[in-house]
């Protein structure tokens, strides 16, 4: 392990940061740091940039409250570029996006261009995390309010009331209901996730270690 000093800083003392999801290893972000912002990153286990635009530090989050907690910071062989992989508070990107880098420059040649995998599950994402600033904020009138007013008793019904309608549109052989019914399971599902404050990833962190063992699958 080196110290600050010893990286590698440009003409400017700064240093490029792709910022990488620690769980889906998805790359989030592409940003500068200088040493000070990087001390700043080690001393909060938070991400901290330069802003080469408006030539000052950054907390990332500081003001939307999408923070990236920092699991980890590798560097590169030249020790002139850092990868900082985060557990991300929300998008990374200040569009809303979870990733900054969510369109296709080439997909390509001869390829039919498909959903990539985070454009398949994007919604999930989006609805986790609106589901959250609902329980935070409590807009009236919102039905997913209605849901976390009530409480767990009331969530748990929801989630056996739509199991069961999905066995029974499995045994109809009924795939639109089987759609319908499948997407109000998850809906349910994940309310009741974040009322347990049970992070989805860690469901997914599971599933991938028991996928690891495909033999036993």
């Amino acid at each position: 392990m080196i110290q600050i000093d010893q990286l590698v800083f440009d003409q400017q003392g700064l240093i490029p940061a792709i910022v990488q999801d620690a769980s889906s290893k998805e790359v989030l972000t592409l940003a500068y740091m200088n040493k000070e912002s990087l001390q700043k990153t080690l001393d909060t286990a938070e991400t901290w940039f330069y802003s080469r635009s408006r030539q000052e530090l950054w907390h990332k989050g500081a003001t939307s409250g999408n923070t990236q907690k920092v699991n980890e910071i590798r560097y590169d062989c030249d020790q002139d570029a850092l990868v900082v992989f985060v557990t991300p508070n929300g998008p990374a990107c200040h569009t809303g996006a979870r990733s900054c880098f969510s369109d296709a420059l080439w997909t390509g040649e001869g390829e039919t261009p498909e959903k990539t995998e985070k454009e398949r599950f994007a919604v999930i994402e989006e609805l986790e995390q609106l589901l959250k600033e609902r329980e935070e904020t409590r807009p009236e009138g919102s039905y997913t309010t209605y849901l976390f007013d009530e409480g767990v008793d009331k969530i748990l019904k929801k989630v056996g009331e739509e199991a069961s309608e999905i066995i029974i549109a499995a045994k109809n052989k009924d795939a639109q209901e089987l759609t319908w019914e499948s997407a109000d399971f998850l809906y349910h599902w994940l309310v009741l996730l974040q009322e347990q404050k049970l992070p989805l990833d860690a469901v997914l962190e599971r599933l991938a270690d028991r996928h690891s063992g495909k033999k036993n699958v």
